[in-house]
């Protein structure tokens, strides 16, 4: 069987290619590795920017999405993409599972959490080292902790965590936030985040659970060593692109290069939301990534017709 759309992925790219694929009657699989569809967004306490659903939870926007898809009659595995082979017009999606062949595929695989590399990061990953703060920060409540980086997510983590913790050190490389206006006033607001700026986490320690950071102040030339129960990272994202590394082309930071329309450097393959060269990555740029590349699909499927 040879499906007419392959979307890898069922974030808000994926499940909104879907969406538009089944409405316009093409015979569609999704394949995602993950139990749970949603993407990034599983991992926001609260989307308060996307229009018509202010302060819905990103577990539930997730939810959505997919009972949205699944109403549509999207058929979708849950197995690990390893390989993308293109054999004349017939893409070949290898996984743990088989082989499945498509006449267009639609790569909507996201982004993952950018590490910082430094000592005890690794070893203290589960114990005290997270990436998501909406998820773990239940663990830290009355406790301490640390969150790094100055953008809009970290931002985010400061103030979540501020809730339920007894303090919370915001930790930034710069002077200034990259975090958009309204989060910086919320953060300068609210009492219990402490602002450590021009500076740098350089270590990670604890026996089995973390219990300091070492902060190096690059601007003073001072290093000092925080007690903190838990160290939440929120530095960036880096794409999820590996399985199609030496097929289309990519940038320097590994995003598939595609423009609006979301095609790549091959014919009938498309990327659509974070994990394509971008301006912004958002939940509702990652939508209207899918729709877009649906249509492109669909237009592909003309020429090849004919």
């Amino acid at each position: 069987m040879i499906y007419d759309v392959i979307i890898l992925g069922s974030g808000p790219a994926g499940l909104s290619a879907a969406i538009y694929a089944e409405r316009a009657r093409l015979n569609t699989l999704i394949i995602e590795e993950k139990p749970l569809s949603g993407g990034q967004i599983l991992d926001t306490y609260e989307v308060d920017n996307y229009p018509g659903l202010p302060g819905i939870t990103g577990f539930e926007m997730g939810q959505k999405f997919r009972s949205h898809a699944d109403k549509m009659g999207v058929e979708v595995i849950n197995t690990q993409v390893t390989e993308v082979r293109v054999e004349g017009d017939k893409k070949s999606i290898i996984t743990a599972q088989g082989s499945y062949e498509t006449k267009c595929l639609i790569i909507a695989t996201g982004a993952k959490h950018r590490k910082l590399g430094i000592p005890g990061e690794e070893k203290l990953t589960g114990m005290g080292v997270s990436y998501c703060a909406t998820c773990d920060g239940a663990f830290f409540r009355g406790k301490t902790v640390a969150v790094i980086g100055g953008g809009d997510v970290a931002l985010e983590d400061a103030l979540f965590l501020a809730r339920g913790c007894e303090k919370v050190y915001l930790i930034h490389r710069r002077e200034e936030f990259r975090g958009v206006r309204i989060l910086q006033e919320k953060i300068k607001k609210t009492e219990n985040i402490e602002l450590v700026l021009n500076s740098n986490v350089t270590e990670i320690r604890g026996e089995g659970q973390v219990s300091s950071i070492f902060v190096h102040n690059h601007k003073e030339e001072t290093d000092t060593e925080l007690e903190v129960q838990g160290v939440f990272i929120a530095v960036g994202i880096e794409p999820n692109s590996g399985m199609v590394k030496n097929l289309v082309a990519q940038d320097a930071e590994g995003y598939i290069e595609a423009g609006e329309d979301t095609q790549t450097s091959i014919e009938g393959i498309f990327a659509a939301g974070d994990v394509r060269t971008k301006q912004l990555r958002q939940v509702i740029t990652a939508a209207a990534d899918g729709a877009n590349a649906v249509v492109s699909a669909e237009k592909y499927l003309v020429r090849a017709e004919n």
